[in-house]
């Protein structure tokens, strides 16, 4: 992994996590409770003991830029040249913003050629999965492949979110459609499956920089690498395809693209559960984030109607659960739900405080909010339109715009009690 440097793409608008995606970029999006969406990536490059990497940041790039700075700076040597270094666009070889993701990587080439890798690595910020790269590295290597492509095997009627990669039985590349509405294709390993991309691309250097400069001369193209640099590589270079070996190490392989309010509200109820698909607590695959300097999780209150607890739920710290009921539930850092409160199947962000006697069920509560007493969520769609952000399957999300709180003070200093809550 030496000779390997990572490009992950994390420039993406994340339109469909509106509205968590307003004021942040995608991968800046909090996960189960104390991660970002990129921790994970970033994790398994770490995992995989890839330890150059870029991160090509785009929109509303703040938090995440502050994120990377401040948790993962200082996880790689930078005195042996390894290093997790941000690159917002600079328009060094064009002067618009990123037109795709070749176009990204593309508009960073002279910092890619200066750091000489023998193979580029690239990878999304926005998907959950555990996957040890330097595997695929390997069978790039034992292949002769100039090109390998991570594949992942998928029920032939969700084909129209993926690139369907066709695939040989030697695991040669033979084909490649992005986003089909449908396709005959099969897999050779899984008959009555079709193998897609995860879009992570593993390319040799001396493949990949001309072919971007190749890309970006096309004034046709798209500039992406599921439309135009992959297709167009197949009969001119070995491109193999790599079987995603999951390192979560269930039954059933975990991937997973939370790009939209569903999915992501999904993935963290599954990392809440009792027997959770993707496990956070496996010794041998850790998951890495920011530190953050916060007290313990407090739970107080035990009287009869009024006991602070929380049940098959995450609880980050600095929270205080004050004599109220937390169900199947991920929170954040620095949450305070008060006396006779009930959240059930909820994720709430960061520095929000739940008041008394409230009810909410089914939400997303992004960070610095304040729920006034007696406030309920999630129990009536109509009434919610009135006031918060309604997906279109009933997922209620509630922003600083859309809640009616009347105080937007973070709940660290709402009290003055020595946190014991109210």
């Amino acid at each position: 992994m030496k000779d390997t440097l990572g490009v992950l793409l994390a420039g993406g608008a994340g339109e469909r996590l509106f509205p968590l995606t307003r004021d942040r970029a995608k991968p800046a999006v909090p996960f189960a409770g104390q991660y970002r969406i990129i921790d994970i990536t970033l994790s398994n490059c770490i995992n995989s003991d890839l330890r150059r990497v870029y991160i090509l940041t785009q929109y509303k790039a703040l938090s995440l830029n502050r994120h990377i700075r401040e948790g993962w700076g200082s996880v790689v040597a930078n005195e042996l040249g390894d290093f997790i270094e941000i690159l917002p666009p600079m328009q060094r070889v064009s002067k618009s913003w990123y037109q795709g993701t070749a176009d990204a990587v593309y508009q960073n080439i002279y910092s890619i050629g200066s750091e000489q890798p023998k193979y580029v690595l690239i990878l999304s910020g926005d998907h959950i999965y555990k996957m040890n790269y330097a595997l695929m590295l390997e069978q790039h290597c034992e292949t002769g492949a100039d090109v390998t492509i991570a594949t992942l095997p998928i029920s032939p009627d969700e084909v129209a979110a993926f690139g369907v990669v066709e695939v040989a039985r030697n695991g040669e590349v033979t084909g490649f459609i992005e986003k089909p509405r449908e396709t005959s294709v099969r897999s050779p390993f899984t008959p009555d499956m079709v193998d897609v991309s995860m879009g992570i691309y593993l390319f040799n250097t001396d493949v990949l920089l001309p072919e971007l400069i190749r890309d970006a001369d096309d004034p046709k193209s798209k500039h992406d690498f599921g439309h135009n640099i992959l297709p167009d590589l197949l009969g001119r270079y070995r491109v193999q395809a790599y079987n995603f070996v999951d390192e979560n190490k269930q039954k059933a392989l975990f991937w997973r693209d939370v790009g939209t309010l569903e999915a992501y509200y999904e993935a963290n109820m599954d990392v809440a559960g009792v027997s959770p698909i993707f496990n956070l607590y496996d010794k041998s695959w850790p998951m890495r984030t920011r530190p953050y300097q916060y007290p313990p999780a407090k739970f107080v209150f035990g009287e009869p109607g009024r006991t602070g607890m929380a049940i098959n739920s995450i609880v980050s710290g600095g929270s205080i659960v004050s004599g109220a009921v937390i169900r199947n539930s991920v929170l954040s850092h620095d949450v305070r739900v008060n006396s006779y409160a009930d959240v059930d199947s909820s994720v709430i962000f960061s520095h929000v405080n739940i008041g008394r006697h409230c009810r909410i069920r089914q939400a997303i509560i992004d960070r610095d909010v304040h729920i006034p007493d007696g406030t309920v969520i999630g129990y009536d769609p109509q009434e919610d339109k009135k006031n918060y952000f309604v997906s279109a399957s009933g997922l209620t999300v509630v922003t600083r715009d859309y809640s009616v709180y009347e105080n937007p003070v973070s709940p660290m200093f709402l009290q003055g009690n020595g946190g014991t809550g109210t």
